[in-house]
């Protein structure tokens, strides 16, 4: 059983999952008869053995129409993307169950990553479920209720003396040393499969059309590239007709694709501070595959102040019920912010990307105003 590479060989860059798509002619109404509404539904584009029957819980997640929050921030064509549902209380099951499953049908006991809490609990569950062993490497600075939804799964953990990129590093020799399978980001191209649902799921509880934008809280900016991919994959079946403009939402202290968008220039490293853990990044390690989406949807990037994520914090939680952590109010501040600059205009469809739960960082809930 051979590992997967993280980059092609011949020219370096990220690996993509192709569909073909001439033999997929049917996949509407594939999907459309599928009886139940989580990820198996996408099955003809996503080809995993065993999907149908492991995805019960894991996407299927709530479009939500935010009318109040929408109107008071001045875009009332609001919805919300409410992933905080999934099994861990992140996007990130999208992914893991996607990994997991290809790694099983490799025939691999072991998958490991770097996390600076979600993908590490995700993983940690889901491997659980599957009865596979999982190792999470994580930063000094996770917060301490992610850690503890690790272990309470049963994942070895790994703290590790440094950030989120030297996490990475670790987990990679490791998986390379030991021959595990690697679900971090960047790394193993199912993690893009996994999370694109998202764009499927938004598409078919829009009547398969297109918002005029959607908004992702971006760090390493795989969830960024993996949108782009689903809305892609719809358009070259002929689902769609139109690509949303695709978002990323920065912090201010970890902009690193943002920078790179707006300079129009490749992507250089930063020193990530931001209460955003979640998306709090050095170097992206999807990076290029964001850029590409942000250009090929006509796109932008923006960056939100820690303030102005609180606030979105506030407001999700007081206007509309939902209870998220940073990162995942990050898509809101970005929304508020690009209204206030002209960004978008009133008449427009906007979905927030809202990725993971509150009670996942204890500490930020304390700071709200």
């Amino acid at each position: 059983m051979e590992n997967l590479l993280p980059v092609c060989p011949d020219c370096g860059e990220k690996l993509d999952l192709l569909l073909d798509f001439e033999a997929l002619g049917k996949a509407r109404e594939q999907i459309e008869s599928f009886p139940d509404f989580h990820m198996g539904r996408y099955a003809p584009l996503l080809p995993l053995p065993g999907l149908g029957a492991m995805a019960y819980g894991i996407g299927g997640t709530p479009l939500l129409f935010a009318g109040r929050l929408g109107e008071a921030i001045g875009a009332p064509g609001l919805f919300l993307k409410d992933d905080t549902r999934n099994p861990s209380a992140s996007l990130k099951d999208r992914a893991t169950l996607a990994v997991l499953l290809a790694a099983r049908e490799q025939g691999a006991e072991t998958v490991a990553t770097a996390s600076t809490g979600n993908a590490g609990a995700s993983l940690s569950a889901l491997a659980a479920r599957l009865g596979m062993k999982a190792v999470v490497y994580t930063p000094a600075s996770a917060p301490p209720a992610k850690l503890e939804q690790i272990r309470a799964h049963g994942a070895k953990l790994v703290r590790v003396d440094g950030n989120y990129d030297r996490a990475y590093e670790l987990c990679a020799e490791d998986c390379l040393k030991n021959n595990w399978i690697s679900r971090s980001t960047g790394f193993n191209p199912w993690c893009t499969e996994g999370k694109k649902t998202v764009a499927l799921e938004i598409a078919e509880q829009l009547g398969w059309t297109a918002p005029d934008l959607v908004y992702v809280p971006t760090g390493d900016g795989s969830i960024l590239g993996a949108v782009h991919k689903g809305f892609s994959d719809l358009l070259q079946l002929g689902i769609l007709t139109s690509m949303p403009r695709l978002v990323a939402v920065q912090a201010e202290g970890s902009a690193a694709i943002h920078d790179a968008w707006k300079e129009e220039r490749d992507i250089q490293p930063v020193s990530s501070d931001t209460l955003a853990d979640s998306i709090s990044v050095d170097m992206p390690a999807d990076g290029t595959k964001a850029l590409r989406a942000l250009r090929k949807s006509k796109g932008f990037a923006i960056t939100v102040s820690d303030p102005e994520i609180l606030g979105a914090m506030s407001r999700l939680a007081r206007l509309e019920g939902v209870l998220a952590e940073p990162a995942a109010a990050a898509s809101l501040a970005g929304l508020s912010r690009a209204v206030k600059d002209g960004l978008q205009d009133s008449t427009q469809k906007a979905v927030c990307l809202v990725t993971g739960h509150g009670l996942k960082d204890r500490e930020a809930l304390e700071r709200l105003p």
